[in-house]
């Protein structure tokens, strides 16, 4: 099979497309026709400098596709269904070999690459608004980043929940993308200021939520932005600006901060379940998936580098 593999970690450019050899359908799990890769924020940071798990590597978290071989020990997935799965790597790829329960099936009807976009975004941004966040109707949640996959996903689903949604991105063009996905308010958070301009918008008070997937520096101002008993959820760091964290500013107004890692939940039934809830609302166009762009899996390297130029508004797409 083609796929897209490096033999270092780095910029875009380490990218080669080359013929490996094809995946091995293991005990419990499904052999995948590949049809469309999401391309995480995981995706790029690993490429540019996380671990390698083989040599050449195929990074990617996600893709979906339509399944060609089962193995015999699985009863739930047959042969020529379309399904959504995730993975620890490898979706890059022209076929990919995984378990079947980390896999979704497609609902009827639903488009492919929208659906190849649903389960870490959305499961992400479900987990930290309610599993963790305890997001109730009538509270207020500042979510970060909110043009980004996890970001346009937390949007929808905090208003669907009753919520009122403020949102930050980049630029007042991106801002100006994200109102029809439920956001109330925006801020554009690469300006000074701009957590006095969430508080202003909280009438001083600060919000109950905040939903940050950037880290640094930018965490330290989410907290900030957060009232008395807040509370504050850290997940990644898209914005590759480690900085520590002095947890002791949460002391003064009762706050609390949690981490999430999706990975880890998709171990228990519920959040498979929560997933397959999700891919079926996407399904039923009840919430929307924005694909900025799609590229050949050939161009790898410029999907990665148009993801990291940060003018994507939602998910880049590889298409084999």
């Amino acid at each position: 099979m083609k796929a897209a593999v490096y033999y270092e970690t780095g910029s875009p450019d380490v990218f080669r497309y080359e013929d490996v050899p094809d995946p091995v359908c293991g005990p419990g799990s499904v052999l995948i026709e590949v049809e469309a890769i999401s391309i995480e924020g995981g995706d790029t940071l690993n490429r540019l400098g996380g671990a390698m798990t083989s040599t050449p590597h195929i990074v990617g978290y996600q893709c979906a596709g339509t399944i060609r071989e089962v193995a015999e020990d699985v009863t739930d997935r047959a042969v020529g269904q379309r399904v959504v799965a995730s993975m620890p790597s490898g979706s890059h790829a022209e076929l990919v070999a995984v378990p079947a329960v980390i896999t979704w099936v497609v609902p009827e009807g639903a488009d492919l690459v929208e659906v190849a976009c649903v389960p870490i975004a959305f499961g992400t941004a479900h987990d930290c608004l309610f599993e963790f966040g305890h997001l109730e109707a009538g509270e207020t949640v500042l979510v970060q980043a909110g043009a980004g996959g996890v970001g346009l996903a937390a949007i929808q689903l905090a208003k669907r929940a009753g919520a009122t949604v403020i949102a930050t991105a980049s630029s007042d063009d991106r801002l100006a993308r994200l109102t029809e996905f439920g956001m109330d308010h925006g801020v554009d958070y690469s300006q000074s200021g701009w957590v006095d301009a969430v508080r202003q918008l909280t009438g001083g008070s600060g919000v109950d939520l905040v939903v940050d997937s950037v880290g640094g520096s930018i965490l330290a101002g989410s907290v900030q932005c957060l009232r008395y008993r807040g509370r504050a959820i850290t997940v990644g760091n898209a914005g590759r600006d480690p900085q520590p964290f002095d947890i002791s500013v949460l002391s003064a107004g009762n706050q609390s901060m949690t981490g999430v890692f999706l990975g880890a939940e998709m171990l228990f039934e519920r959040a498979r379940a929560m997933i397959a809830d999700l891919v079926d609302d996407v399904g039923r166009g009840e919430l929307r998936v924005v694909v900025d762009r799609t590229f050949p899996l050939v161009e790898a390297a410029a999907a990665h580098a148009y993801i990291e130029s940060r003018q994507a508004v939602g998910r880049v797409v590889l298409v084999p």
